[in-house]
């Protein structure tokens, strides 16, 4: 799906042997431009490329497109606008076209290198906006129900393409066309240029570690403390009659910090808030870039209406038309067994649910309680079943090499899925369900399951299912949670869900929300984000002997 970036300079390299020689007869740029343009003989991945911006340059009969000094400068200042997205825009190029348009001369053949320059800067950083700077299979791979083609991919790509060559005279409004439009994307965007001039303007002050800082105490950080708040979007701290005071305005900015990075909103600054204010600003920024680039992988991935679970901030959201007109805390899964990315659509929903015991929780947690204990089973109302349902006696098992066999815990107060599973084809056996751990939705940090997700008010979001995928009223849901027995409900509209995984995202008055990379992913992402292509001299001289690389 990303032929078109990561095979363009192969392209370009066949550039000397198509151009045509001096004196050959061809010495308009627009002859220079259509040799360029012609792979012959290249097939596959090269053939995908070329064909691109053959394609480009055919619709305009190959005449230079950058052949306006207005059409150049939009260029460079749209290029030099991307950093706003996290995009390094020398990505692209900027430099180097810029040193040209400030020497360019009218040869035919330099008007060609510098027409197929700016065209390739200008194709990148458009799919780059609608695509994303990195191959998502390579950054974190998310799992699509029926494999889903990469036809939808493609089909953005071409829409890039075909949208560039209307758009030359507003460049800055074709990456806006194609650069993700959720409220998302857009306030992420926006606090990360504000944290970039926040963080030229001045460094973050470090607060040195000490005991607790609670309000009313004294103590000679706290001038650190709110010279480091005060630096927060949203954060006016008045001035204080005694600067060593943790007076009450600075305990309520403390707490609206708390809030923003996925803490306790205590008000009290022990380890994890001092940990979570003494991140640089250049680790913040980095972190910021990479949920960019996460946001413009899912933007065409999140559902309009449907299902969206936030694993790295444990919570879950229901959208309707692009808005979320429901959310609630989740439970998810430890970093030793994570939640998986995954888009697929809830079937069907399962009421007073048994549980049978996925494989990797009987071999890792069960096994070892029952070899210690048989009884373990009967104290938590398990039985032990056989592939074909049969129900098998306990002491009759080899628990030490047992094989064919299934544990299954029959519905109840203690059965860890509650009274409600929500079911999506995957294949790693996950589901969205209710728990009898109530008291686990309290904590900040909630990665403590097997890797299903557990939600906090499964009732509501049955309700919301149910009454956007059947015809059924949402009264229904009641009727089914009196009745106590296990009961199937299929849904007769397939609603989509997104398991995603971000650890930046914006709140509705456009603050920064951050949470801890659980999984430890953003650094993989950010590294690729850092990579830059080879170096290579350009294949297509210009005639003063420059060289555009």
């Amino acid at each position: 799906m990303f032929g078109f970036r990561y095979t363009l300079l192969l392209a370009i390299l066949l550039f000397p042997a198509l151009l045509p020689a001096a004196g050959a007869g061809q010495t308009g740029p627009k002859q220079y431009i259509e040799a360029a343009l012609v792979p012959a003989g290249t097939q596959d991945a090269m053939a995908r490329t070329a064909g691109a911006l053959a394609w480009f340059y055919a619709e305009r009969g190959h005449a230079p497109a950058w052949n306006r000094a207005e059409r150049l400068s939009g260029l460079l200042e749209a290029l030099e606008d991307l950093a706003r997205d996290g995009l390094d825009p020398e990505r692209y190029r900027l430099s180097e076209l810029r040193a040209r348009v400030a020497t360019a001369g009218d040869g035919a053949a330099e008007i060609a290198c510098t027409d197929l320059m700016a065209t390739e800067a200008y194709l990148a950083a458009l799919l780059d906006l609608a695509l994303g700077r990195v191959d998502p299979d390579q950054g974190e791979r998310i799992w699509l129900r029926g494999d889903e083609p990469d036809d939808e991919w493609e089909a953005e790509r071409l829409r890039a393409v075909m949208l560039a060559g209307g758009m030359l005279d507003d460049i800055e409004g074709a990456f806006d066309r194609v650069r993700p439009s959720t409220r998302q994307y857009r306030g992420l965007r926006a606090g990360y240029a504000r944290m970039i001039e926040r963080a030229r303007a001045q460094d973050w002050p470090r607060v040195p570690s000490g005991p607790l800082l609670r309000e009313g105490d004294l103590d000679p950080r706290v001038p650190l403390l709110r010279a480091r708040l005060q630096l927060a979007p949203h954060t006016d701290l008045p001035a204080s009659d005694n600067a060593n005071m943790m007076d009450a305005a600075l305990a309520a900015a403390v707490e609206a910090f708390q809030e923003r990075h996925g803490l306790a909103p205590d008000g009290i600054v022990g380890p994890d808030t001092l940990s979570a204010l003494n991140v640089p600003a250049v680790q913040r920024l980095e972190q910021l870039r990479v949920n960019l680039e996460r946001m413009r992988w899912l933007a065409r991935r999140r559902p309009e209406t449907g299902v969206v679970v936030d694993i790295a901030g444990a919570r879950v959201e229901y959208w309707r038309e692009g808005e979320v007109v429901w959310e609630a805390r989740a439970q998810v899964g430890r970093p030793s067994r994570p939640t998986p990315r995954l888009k697929s659509e809830v079937t069907h929903l399962t009421f007073h649910p048994p549980w049978t015991v996925p494989p990797t929780i009987l071999q890792k947690d069960m096994l070892p309680r029952i070899r210690h204990d048989v009884g373990y089973l009967d104290r938590n109302g398990m039985k032990v079943l056989d592939y074909s349902g049969a129900e098998l006696d306990p002491g009759e098992v080899d628990w030490d090499q047992p094989g064919g066999i299934l544990l299954r815990q029959a519905p109840g107060p203690g059965n860890p899925l509650g009274r409600i599973a929500i079911r999506f084809p995957n294949p790693f056996l996950v589901y969205l369900h209710d728990t009898p751990s109530k008291e686990t939705f309290e904590r900040p940090r909630r990665a403590v399951s097997s890797g299903c997700v557990r939600v906090e008010d499964p009732v509501e979001l049955a309700r919301l299912l149910i009454g956007d995928g059947s015809d059924t009223g949402a009264e229904h849901v009641a009727r089914l949670l009196d009745e106590g027995e296990t009961a199937n409900f299929y849904l007769t509209r397939p609603v989509p869900i997104l398991l995603g995984y971000w650890t930046a995202d914006v709140a509705g008055d456009g603050s920064l929300r951050f949470r801890p990379d659980i999984y430890g992913r953003d650094a993989r992402i950010a590294r690729a984000l850092a990579e830059r292509p080879r170096s290579a001299r350009s294949p297509l001289q210009c005639p003063d002997g420059g060289d555009p690389s």
